[in-house]
């Protein structure tokens, strides 16, 4: 091969490298600034595992809902339309295999058919929260006791959604971001 073709070949390698990230930030930019902010009420983390590197695994309090529909099966896709309570949280308001033609909804997946309870249980994609490792270890430490706190609704998630995607902005403690709630603390 000639070395212009080589050189051209490796240009065209270096474009797709920088254009395919920079395409999936701009993506999840555009939703945030674009779609419709959520906050979703979490629940304690395992607390054998809730870091794996430097995220913050987030457990959700809306991870199922009622349905006769038994025919539900694991990893299947999922459309849940949502809306929010009294207090501004987000809330399943349907279930469906196919995409809502109006209002916001998130594509998710489902995890298991409970037969029993009669429940389609799902977990969202926007599940973990990075942040920076120094402080990672202290924002676990300050989750944890703000879920043993009595007051209800003090963490949240607040993420933007839109056309079925979603994006975790932040997670908050009693309404401060967590990462500056840490900081306090410290």
């Amino acid at each position: 091969m000639k070395p212009i073709y080589i050189f051209l070949i490796f240009v065209l390698l270096v474009l797709a490298q920088i254009y395919i990230p920079a395409k999936m930030i701009l993506d999840q930019e555009a939703i945030i600034k674009t779609g419709t902010a959520y906050k979703f009420k979490t629940r304690p983390v395992d607390p054998s595992d809730p870091f794996k590197g430097k995220y913050i695994h987030l457990n959700y309090d809306i991870t199922s809902v009622l349905s006769n529909d038994s025919t539900w099966t694991n990893y299947e896709p999922i459309y849940i339309a949502l809306k929010t309570d009294t207090l501004g949280f987000a809330m399943v308001e349907t279930v469906s295999r196919d995409v809502p033609e109006s209002g916001d909804y998130v594509k998710a997946q489902v995890d298991w058919y409970n037969t029993y309870e009669k429940k389609i249980n799902f977990s969202f994609p926007f599940d973990e929260f990075y942040m920076n490792e120094l402080k990672a270890y202290n924002a676990e430490l300050a989750y944890l006791k703000a879920q043993q706190d009595s007051l209800p609704n003090n963490t949240y998630a607040l993420v933007y959604i839109l056309n079925g995607n979603g994006v975790l902005d932040n997670v908050f403690i009693n309404d401060i971001p967590i990462a500056k709630y840490v900081e306090k603390q410290e």
